[in-house]
């Protein structure tokens, strides 16, 4: 069984944030019958868990509910696109660098995905490079900078790399400043998802992947509420221009060439999921060790997985 939406800090990591605490304005919370909770500049704190830390703890869990193989990811609380380039990249480097140690330590085991520097493209698309040299499969990254969306120009620079580098971009949302959802744990419950689902959308119908056929692109949490409102989009394609445009297809045929993963917590869900994109293009899927985990993850397939690896 695979699980290709995992995350771990790896000891250098946690070694580097402990070094520069000053700089990127760490610090550790104690809280009462839980472990300390991380919290980089003041927000999106979470629970720095013994199996984000201690990769034996780690394998130990993954082996117990019979995954055989791991996708290790960067965790986005550490991404750091807020910060200035020198800060991000050097985050990147240490991230990157250590998840590969692992990921070759026991290559048949795990496999890793780096992080980069998203808001500084041009950089983003060196440290992608540099990280699959080192035996990275590709990227986890959040779903924009600011009002930069994915799509947009200001990003061509990392896009034609990793279409160069035929590497997998694994799009992670980040907590929703919504101001409506700012009650009853809703940006996580529905924003996370809902982040997802405008990206994906904003990708899919900007033809980004006639542009760049090579990139390998990966949703978190089963593409958010895409798949379930694709009918909506291939009618929007049969009205509006601005749908249609710069297409080649129905949005319902773009949907089969992206991957997603099983992170959705219901069984009805995966399948369906699997009914509109096919099984070719569904990744089992943890989310591991975040409260909100499918623990252990949905069986699935591996035809996805490994359509995703090759």
């Amino acid at each position: 069984m695979y699980d290709f939406h995992t995350h771990f800090i790896p000891s250098d990591v946690m070694s580097w944030l402990k070094d520069h605490k000053n700089r990127i304005h760490a610090e550790w919370v104690p809280k009462e019958q839980k472990e300390d909770f991380l919290v980089i500049n003041g927000k999106w704190g979470f629970e720095l868990k013994k199996e984000f830390i201690n990769f034996d703890l780690y394998k130990q869990k993954q082996e117990h509910v019979g995954v055989g193989h791991s996708m290790l990811s960067p965790i986005p609380q550490l991404f750091l696109y807020e910060f200035p380039e020198e800060i991000t990249t050097e985050m990147s480097r240490v991230y990157n660098h250590s998840l590969a140690q692992l990921a070759i330590d026991d290559h048949e085991n795990f496999s890793a995905l780096g992080t980069v520097p998203l808001a500084y493209p041009e950089k983003a698309a060196e440290i992608l490079n540099e990280a699959v040299g080192q035996g990275l499969k590709g990227a986890i990254i959040g779903p924009g900078i600011g009002e930069h969306m994915l799509s947009d120009p200001f990003f061509q620079p990392f896009f034609e790399e990793a279409n160069r580098l035929h590497a997998i971009l694994f799009i992670h949302p980040l907590l929703c400043e919504e101001p409506r959802l700012k009650r009853r744990m809703m940006p996580n419950l529905i924003g996370v998802p809902w982040e997802t689902t405008v990206t994906a959308t904003d990708l899919l119908l900007s033809g980004l992947i006639d542009q760049y056929p090579n990139v390998k692109i990966l949703f978190a949490h089963g593409g958010g509420f895409l798949p379930y409102q694709i009918g909506r989009l291939d009618k929007g394609y049969e009205q509006w221009d601005l749908v249609s445009s710069k297409l080649q297809a129905p949005p319902s045929q773009y949907l089969k060439r992206f991957w997603y993963d099983t992170v959705l917590w219901n069984e009805d869900s995966v399948n369906h999921l699997v009914k509109v994109v096919g099984e070719d293009r569904v990744v089992a899927g943890s989310d591991y060790p975040f409260d909100l985990s499918v623990w252990p993850p949905k069986q699935i397939n591996s035809t996805g997985a490994l359509s995703l690896l090759e």
